[in-house]
């Protein structure tokens, strides 16, 4: 890779407070990933993509995350531990100590922007210390033709330098890693972690308070793809529930895999220029259009390789259990143009209850729809994290709560009024266990799940016997195509049907008091949406 390239056009970085900056302006994916290989941050695997190691942090650090307290966000925000308030003064003394760190360095910088839907286009620059952090900004944000380049004019920068590391004593920080969102200054600042994630979610964080607040748009931490007449999926879930899996379906075209705006014109677009997938245990045959994608232009996160080869073993975790690939949405076959649906009709709330007790597939009514919408739950596994010796329930408010600044209430109010506008059916899909918890029970089989999925789709459930659930009082189908009846009511599955009822009721007991904190904030209407307990 000769670095005297002449680039299509070069730009300043002095606005921004970077001097002497060698700036390599939009290099193309292949410029990226010969200059990560050369200098030696990142290897070549065998399917072409660029496989790198994100270093320390493998994952998001939510602790980290902060918002800046100003006269925009202080009060709108609901400030915690999940929006944590960061003085503006800090804010200005620490951004200034990463533009001096990155002045008369090599930098990389990318115009791009978020918002498929040309209404509510935002234009993102970025700037990165390394050329892989600028490869997952090239896959994951949208890309601006060459045409658009000479006028472009930057909304939001988003900054990162994972070399920089925070001194919590003088700049404010809990430890020297951080990702803080200025809504004043339009900057995403990130230091001392090289997870590209947190690029992401902070402008994900970005778009999930300036479009309730500013464009009376819902975003939406879901997947979303289109019916062969229309009618636009919605699947929302947190990470490990199989978001990106079932939003990737060979009948339907894909929107997106996670991150969305429900406008008031009744359409979906995709936040993102691309895709970022989970690949712990991936493999052809059951995520044929993921496995398939990890090609040349790629871009793989703390995978390992088989001994003596430079082909990826997605079963091996030792790095972590978090391991990923983005890749723009292009290398997927079957996407929608435009990234653009119209026609909501279905929406799906994915959860992964390893407790063995939500059925495979239930249908809720707006107020349970509200109340788990609010609740978010899915559940942890033994082994994923230390301590953790049997299943943990895992409650993220609005199926995303780190990356809301506002309060989890504002976003279901304006779900349920689309609901409810759009005449939206709303399920509940567990992809967890059945027949027992984890380590009794067995995972849900994965083409189940699909033929329940494509069942409510074709309405195929509209017109067959519901029960509902003793405890939950969700609705469940007696009978679904290509699904054995046994396994669509979860009490039957287990051996110890006492059991499954002690269960059932602790759980519910535990969604009961995770939605205390939202009791005084929720209308009647979502609380009777809550678990039967006595």
């Amino acid at each position: 890779m000769d670095n005297n390239i002449l680039f299509a056009q070069s730009i300043s970085l002095k606005d921004l407070g970077i001097e002497n900056a060698t700036v390599r302006y939009q290099l193309s994916p292949e410029e990226l990933h010969a200059i990560t290989v050369q200098s030696g941050q990142g290897v070549e695997a065998s399917t072409g993509a660029l496989a790198i190691n994100t270093g320390e942090f493998t994952g998001r650090s939510p602790q980290d995350r902060y918002i800046v307290k100003d006269k925009i966000t202080e009060d709108k925000v609901w400030w915690g531990n999940v929006n944590i308030p960061f003085a503006p003064e800090a804010f200005e003394k620490l951004y200034n100590k990463v533009t001096a760190f990155l002045s008369d360095k090599e930098v990389f910088v990318r115009d791009s922007y978020v918002c498929s839907d040309k209404n509510y286009r935002l234009n993102v620059r970025v700037v990165t210390e390394t050329a892989w952090s600028n490869l997952f900004c090239y896959n994951m944000f949208l890309r601006p033709e060459d045409s658009e380049l000479a006028n472009f004019t930057p909304e939001w920068t988003v900054v990162c330098a994972p070399s920089f590391m925070a001194d919590p004593a003088l700049d404010g920080t809990r430890q020297s890693n951080f990702a803080i969102l200025d809504f004043t200054k339009k900057i995403a600042l990130i230091g001392g972690t090289g997870y590209t994630g947190e690029m992401k979610k902070g402008i994900f964080s970005a778009l999930n308070f300036i479009l309730p607040v500013f464009e009376n748009t819902l975003p939406m931490h879901c997947s979303a793809n289109v019916g062969k007449e229309g009618d636009t999926a919605i699947f929302f879930g947190l990470s490990g529930t199989g978001k990106t899996t079932l939003s990737a379906d060979p009948e339907r075209k894909l929107i997106g895999d996670d991150e969305h705006g429900w406008t008031s014109e009744n359409t979906v677009f995709n936040f993102e220029g691309g895709c970022y997938a989970k690949v712990i245990n991936l493999s052809e045959e059951n995520e044929p259009d993921i496995f398939r994608a990890i090609k040349k232009g790629a871009l793989l996160e703390n995978v390992v390789f088989k001994a003596g080869t430079n082909e990826v073993d997605y079963d091996d975790v030792s790095i972590t259990q978090n391991t990923r690939v983005s890749y723009p949405i292009t290398h997927i076959d079957n996407i929608q143009p435009g990234s653009i649906g119209h026609n909501p009709k279905n929406i799906f709330f994915l959860t992964a209850d390893s407790f063995g007790i939500l059925p495979p597939i239930s249908r809720l009514t707006p107020g349970q729809a509200a109340y788990h919408f609010i609740s978010g739950y899915t559940a942890k596994v033994a082994g994923t994290e230390a301590g953790v010796t049997e299943p943990q329930p895992n409650f993220s408010a609005c199926f995303g709560a780190p990356f809301m600044p506002l309060h989890p209430t504002k976003y279901a109010e304006m779900l349920s009024k689309k609901m409810k506008d759009a005449g939206v059916k709303v399920w509940l899909i567990n992809t967890g266990w059945t027949g027992g918890a984890y380590g009794t029970g067995s995972r849900m089989k994965l083409k189940y799940t699909r033929a329940m999925i494509t069942a409510a789709l074709n309405g195929e459930l509209d017109n067959v016997e519901y029960v509902n659930h003793k405890v939950f009082g969700i609705a469940k189908p007696q009978s679904c195509p290509n699904v054995p009846s046994e396994i669509l009511n979860p009490r039957n599955t287990w051996e110890d049907k006492d059991l499954y009822d002690k269960k059932a009721l602790e759980l519910a007991h535990k969604f009961k008091a995770n939605f205390a904190k939202f009791e005084e904030f929720a209308n009647a209407e979502i609380l009777a949406g809550a678990p039967i307990t006595e």
